[in-house]
């Protein structure tokens, strides 16, 4: 009877709590949000079932080595954040699924992914106002830039103790771009500018291409050797895609490695969701906040869209700015949608990839100027 009852203390059943409830509903919430809405399914669904895993009483899949005793499984694989592998590898993936001709063609488009990242630095000024460290506020108002490798990578460097609710937030938002943008793109411009149609993008040639990813990170070394671990792994990536010689090498970080660090990285991110530390007052205005961020990277690349169409007499269509937020290549999908539900014949998409690879180059400049200030 004793060992039977020393069986029964040791279930879930017993040692259940209303927290860890909550934490696990919010996982399902996120699990169906995945599968049924197919909102970032393939990170959705991982994040959520870590979730789950790490919320079960007495789950051992976080536990910390002791006694001699092995720690839990995601305890090991969460070393691939806590030690900064997993983001950079996943943008050196973003590199090699990703075409950087529409802004080698049109490259004054750096600039809507430059003006998307005001709601970044906006948002750092407010949570320090809000009483948070700089560290803290820097690690948060990265959501702003919608890149959820960044906000990990940053988060996992300045404030590991708030990575579980900035990665939540940043890939809910990157999933819900559909329906967070539109409303304000729709705002900011006319119908009028909602019509305008572009001109056809030239054809870039393959030295162009080449030399776009080394060029850059020639730059970027020279300048902010802070951001080189996100932006050299995403140029990589980019040159094993446009030289020709390594289509094996980008099939890889296209595929088989980036599926599995997409994996590896969704658990680790929701183990990090643990009761403890998700359900408290700093998650809310994280989420809050994430939103704002969001909500401003939007409206400054519309405006600066806005602006650019003035400066060129009507040539640029100020909704490809919306797409200066580094959601890739969501953001740019949205661009597309928006302008055809007021001009049918209006093909937006490669225009809006310009800022769109813009704003992840320029969510990962953000990203090395608070490491190296902070």
């Amino acid at each position: 009877m004793d060992k039977f009852f020393y069986f029964i203390n040791q279930t879930g059943f017993a040692n259940i709590e209303v927290s860890g409830l909550a934490m696990m509903a919010i996982g399902l919430f996120l699990l169906y949000l995945g599968i049924a809405k197919k909102y970032e399914p393939l990170l959705l669904v991982p994040i959520s079932f870590g979730i789950l895993l790490v919320n079960f009483p007495l789950s051992p899949m976080m536990a910390q080595p002791e006694n001699g005793q092995p720690g839990g499984l995601l305890h090991y694989l969460y070393l691939g954040i806590e030690l900064g592998i997993y983001p950079p590898l996943i943008f050196m993936g973003i590199g090699a699924l990703t075409d950087f001709s529409p802004l080698i063609s049109n490259p004054k488009t750096l600039l809507l992914g430059a003006a998307a990242q005001a709601g970044i630095f906006a948002t750092f000024l407010a949570m320090l106002a809000l009483g948070f460290t700089d560290l803290e506020a820097a690690a948060i108002s990265i959501i702003g830039g919608a890149d959820g490798p960044t906000a990990i990578y940053l988060s996992s460097q300045m404030a590991p103790h708030l990575l579980g609710a900035i990665s939540v937030a940043a890939y809910s938002y990157m999933a819900l771009v559909p329906m967070i943008q539109p409303p304000i793109m729709r705002l900011l411009t006319t119908k009028k500018e909602r019509m305008i149609e572009m001109q056809e993008l030239r054809e870039t040639s393959r030295r162009e291409r080449i030399l776009f990813p080394v060029i850059v990170i020639l730059v970027t070394g020279l300048f902010l050797p802070t951001a080189l671990p996100l932006l050299g792994m995403l140029m990589l990536g980019n040159l094993f895609r446009e030289c020709g010689v390594t289509d094996r090498l980008s099939k890889a970080a296209q595929n088989e490695l980036n599926n599995i660090i997409v994996i590896f990285l969704g658990l680790t991110v929701g183990a990090k969701c643990s009761a403890h530390y998700f359900l408290t007052v700093e998650t809310i205005q994280i989420l809050i906040f994430g939103l704002v961020a969001f909500g401003i990277g939007t409206a400054t690349g519309v405006l600066m869209g806005k602006l650019m169409c003035l400066a060129t007499g009507g040539k640029v269509n100020p909704l490809i700015g919306a797409a200066g937020v580094s959601a890739v290549p969501m953001s740019a999908r949205v661009c597309q949608t928006v302008g055809q539900a007021d001009n049918p014949s209006n093909f937006l998409l490669m225009f809006a990839m310009g800022p769109n690879v813009g704003g992840v180059i320029g969510s990962a400049v953000a990203a090395g100027i608070f490491l190296a200030v902070l």
